[in-house]
């Protein structure tokens, strides 16, 4: 008698459930396919960041962020462009000349004076004598700087392809 009363009771509280408790939860909003508008100018940024390094320009690369840009990469913290100018950025340079990396997607939004932009990739190639095949995360946060944009920071991981 008494698991029956519960179940009746049970049965009685869904049927008093507001209607929206029975649809069905709407799907979040797709990321966006392609970076428009003040994202698009940001993740430019972000691209001419990254093109620095890739030339081993230092001075440019370092020219995209903020003087307080904080930077994880690794489990590390670099609180500063001049902290990471003494400490990574040359050996980040040298990396990027080296190994090739190859975005496969990207997002990114603006809301208000900030945007971010992440991506996905991939890093193969030979460093150091030894073969690398990494999947790759980079998550960009910038500040609007008058017509333009900074980054702030940079969070950079990356692990074991799975495809070996």
């Amino acid at each position: 008698m008494h698991l029956r009363a519960i179940s009746a009771a049970l049965v009685l509280a869904c049927a008093w459930a507001p209607a929206a408790a029975h649809e069905p939860a709407k799907p979040a909003a797709p990321w966006p396919a392609a970076l428009t508008g003040e994202a698009a100018q940001a993740a430019g940024v972000v691209d001419g960041f990254h093109q620095a390094l890739d030339r081993g320009d230092t001075a440019a690369a370092l020219s995209a962020l903020a003087e307080d840009a904080l930077i994880f990469e690794s489990g590390g913290v670099e609180r500063g462009r001049a902290e990471y100018a003494s400490h990574h950025l040359a050996a980040d340079a040298a990396f990027a000349q080296a190994v090739p990396s190859t975005r496969v997607r990207r997002t990114g939004r603006v809301e208000g004076d900030l945007a971010w932009i992440a991506s996905e990739g991939r890093t193969t190639g030979t460093w150091k004598g030894k073969a690398l095949n990494r999947v790759t995360t980079e998550t960009v946060l910038l500040r609007r700087r008058g017509a333009g944009w900074v980054i702030v920071h940079i969070h950079w991981s990356s692990g074991a392809s799975p495809e070996g």
